[in-house]
């Protein structure tokens, strides 16, 4: 059993770690326009980010979405509907 699971956290951290590469060198500028200019500096600070959140940036990538969602909570829900 540890065995698995030691295999499939090796498995995760070396997609994690193709994806922030490839996150960083180009998907970063096409989610982020700021990130268009950014340096190499920038990018190798995101690297790790990147790496470990890989599922999340690879569904807003394929999506397109440039913006994060929208956060939920019920005080939120109840401005959006018009209450006080």
């Amino acid at each position: 059993m540890i065995e698995w699971v030691a295999r499939l956290a090796a498995i995760y951290v070396l997609l994690g770690i193709a994806f922030g590469v490839a996150f960083a060198l180009i998907g970063a500028g096409r989610l982020d326009p700021a990130a268009r200019e950014a340096g190499w500096g920038f990018r190798v600070l995101i690297l790790p980010a990147a790496a470990g959140l890989w599922p999340i940036l690879l569904l807003r990538w394929i999506r397109g979405q440039a913006e994060p969602p929208a956060e939920r909570n019920p005080h939120r829900d109840a401005a959006r509907k018009g209450e006080a």
